[in-house]
């Protein structure tokens, strides 16, 4: 080993393995296909969750129970610290929110959590309130009006 050999995280990149390439390489003749077969041949491309004709595991586990996953709501969630960008005396609802980028949109729903503190009055309109942040709004001054 030479030192400038040492490297602290190897390769990069790895070197691609080059198949049927002679029987010196370890991987000519059959280039790592083995003897006859599906698998062996050209073309060979079967789905995915094929068992080679066995019955695959996705048809024998048991389907039960029901799933609500289709029926979940999504809301866009905004803490109350985050609200104190607004002007006081200000609007807010999911529009405003994400206009000035203070959350990602993952839901057509607007919820306020109650995380931080707000010092000044904003009416703000939302679909759910957790009931510090519904506390907080009204504390400063403002209101915190329920969407339906």
């Amino acid at each position: 080993m030479q030192i400038h050999d040492v490297t602290a995280k190897g390769k990069k990149n790895r070197a691609r393995k080059r198949v049927g390439r002679g029987v010196g390489s370890g991987l000519g003749k059959t280039a790592g296909r083995g003897h006859k077969g599906q698998r062996s041949r050209s073309g060979d491309n079967s789905r995915p969750g094929f068992e080679g004709g066995q019955m695959p595991l996705y048809r024998k586990v048991p389907k039960r129970g029901f799933t609500n996953a289709r029926f979940k709501k999504h809301y866009t969630l905004v803490n109350v610290e985050q609200l104190g960008v607004f002007e006081a005396g200000s609007e807010v609802g999911l529009e405003q929110i994400l206009a000035r980028g203070l959350s990602r949109r993952t839901g057509g729903l607007l919820k306020v959590l109650g995380q931080g503190e707000i010092g000044h009055a904003l009416t703000v309109r939302a679909h759910k309130f957790s009931a510090s942040a519904k506390a907080k709004i009204e504390a400063a001054g403002g209101t915190a009006e329920l969407l339906s």
